[in-house]
């Protein structure tokens, strides 16, 4: 009895870290800013970041996304470089108040083409995917960790 409890927590931080299932399946090693360069298109690749902005249209969303590197689970790493912007659209309403900026997304499909947009008076050549899963992240809640030292080791 005692090792089936040593093992249900071990089994509950397994847990934590998989990806989820519909952000499995394999994927080319390629970053947004890398399929730029090279132009590829039919890649299929598993993207994440941060919304920069969701266009509703008729008959699908396009979303314009800053792109962070991926943790194991598939979910965008808290972090301040980005792995170059990209593009992508999925048939159907994705809603803007619901998919706002700075929220975290991972989205998997495939390179369809290239878009160049003007960010400020920048010409940035944006990927752009045809996604099949469009994934929102909970959001991160900050959490203060405070640690109390009793004077007499308590």
């Amino acid at each position: 009895m005692s090792r089936l409890t040593a093992l249900i927590p071990l089994l509950l931080v397994a847990g934590c870290v998989s990806t989820p299932a519909a952000l499995q399946g394999e994927f080319a090693p390629v970053q947004p800013a890398q399929a730029a360069r090279t132009g590829e298109i039919g890649l299929p690749v598993r993207w994440g970041g941060r919304v920069v902005k969701v266009e509703p249209l008729v008959d699908r969303s396009c979303f314009e996304i800053v792109g962070v590197h991926l943790g194991e689970d598939g979910r965008p790493l808290p972090d301040d470089q980005s792995s170059g912007r990209f593009l992508a659209c999925r048939a159907g309403f994705y809603d803007p108040e619901v998919f706002l900026p700075g929220r975290e997304v991972t989205i998997s499909g495939h390179v369809d083409g290239y878009e160049t947009r003007r960010i400020g008076e920048y010409d940035y050549r944006y990927p752009r995917l045809a996604a099949d899963v469009v994934f929102l992240w909970p959001e991160r809640r900050d959490v203060d960790v405070i640690v109390e030292r009793y004077p007499y080791g308590w």
